[in-house]
């Protein structure tokens, strides 16, 4: 069993699906897979933190934790955009683009999920991948905002480059939410 617990904690992630614990500790036999991760909860090796989704240690990362809960997803709106500067409003939650809109509490960190179609949400354009969670660049994250928000108030625009929300129009097709993006582009010239 000791060897299950080195192999845990060789991973560089701070949160583990029952999917993740079952490629490291190649077992593929579902009963076992259970027993072994019930046994390691009640020796507190593993948090349970939400059905099927665990932490090695009580200082796992909150944007980990944001896109393990629902696969795919990536973390977007609101939370990219203060981190960028474009809002200027604190944000409790960490804002997430999901299949379905829901809001969670684990611990401390909440989580709001908002639905976008899968033609978006599976495609990887704008998304970078680090630190074990998929988050949106800024202008992805300003796409997804006005996508979803269209008279959206943004604080400063100046770190928005409009050639690359250009680019990721294709993403979204749709007529409207090009209009959306030359009405915010002309009201930032001015």
């Amino acid at each position: 069993m000791d060897n299950l617990i080195t192999k845990l904690y060789k991973s560089p992630k701070t949160i583990l699906s029952t999917k993740d614990l079952a490629l490291i500790w190649q077992n593929s036999n579902k009963e076992s897979l259970y027993n072994k991760i019930a046994y390691y909860v009640k020796k507190g090796v593993l948090i349970r933190l939400t059905r099927g989704v665990f932490a090695k240690n009580k200082d796992y990362s909150p944007k980990e934790l944001a896109t393990s809960i629902y696969v795919p997803s990536y973390i977007s709106f609101e939370t990219v955009l203060r981190e960028q500067g474009v809002i200027f409003q604190h944000y409790d939650s960490i804002f997430i683009a999901s299949k379905w809109p829901k809001k969670i509490k684990i611990g401390k960190n909440i989580f709001n999920f908002r639905r976008l179609k899968n033609i978006i949400l599976f495609n990887p354009s704008g998304i970078i991948n680090e630190n074990n969670y998929s988050i949106a660049t800024v202008e992805r994250a300003f796409l997804d905002m006005i996508y979803l928000f269209p008279d959206y108030y943004f604080d400063n625009l100046s770190s928005i480059n409009w050639d690359k929300c250009e680019d990721l129009l294709k993403v979204y097709n749709n007529k409207e939410l090009e209009r959306r993006l030359i009405n915010y582009k002309k009201d930032y010239a001015q």
